[in-house]
């Protein structure tokens, strides 16, 4: 027993020394790093983009069921610094949402986010949000699209 105890002491007293070495911790920075730092550093200081809309919603009207409508938001950016949309989501499949990905929204620049809906299988009243994941202060920017679907004619069994 009084060995193990000697030998764990031995192997933790090792395990000290050795990852105690001195190193230069500069030396693991990756320079490529700083700079990314530096510049989201100076686009805080400019303040968070800012997201104006077109408008928030859009009333496609009546249409009928296996309809395919699309429509557009124009986003502008009235803040500081350049906004990014991340990622966008729509409440269910048959709403398809396409904005520029990869492509930051410079100040005072617009952008086009694109809304598709497949109105097949959605019959009466329809409201459909899309979500967009920006790096603005709230992170989350909310457009929706509404109108009513005129059902397809039921056809009599036979």
């Amino acid at each position: 027993m009084k060995k193990a105890i000697v030998a764990i002491a031995f192997v933790l007293t090792a395990g000290v020394f050795v990852s105690c070495k001195e190193t230069n911790a500069a030396s693991k920075v990756k320079q490529e790093n700083v700079v990314n730092a530096q510049k989201r550093d100076n686009d805080i200081s400019k303040g968070a983009p800012v997201v104006a809309f077109d408008r928030l919603e859009h009333d496609f009207g009546t249409v009928n069921e296996g309809d395919v409508v699309e429509t557009s938001f124009v986003v502008t950016n009235t803040g500081k610094s350049d906004l990014v949309i991340t990622n966008a989501t729509a409440t269910c499949g048959c709403t398809v949402p396409t904005w520029p990905r990869n492509t930051p929204i410079a100040p005072g620049e617009s952008a086009e986010i694109k809304v598709s809906f497949n109105t097949n299988g959605k019959p009466n009243r329809q409201s459909k949000a899309v979500t967009l994941f920006t790096n603005t202060a709230t992170g989350r920017e909310v457009v929706k699209v509404v109108g009513m679907v005129t059902p397809k004619a039921k056809t009599p069994s036979v």
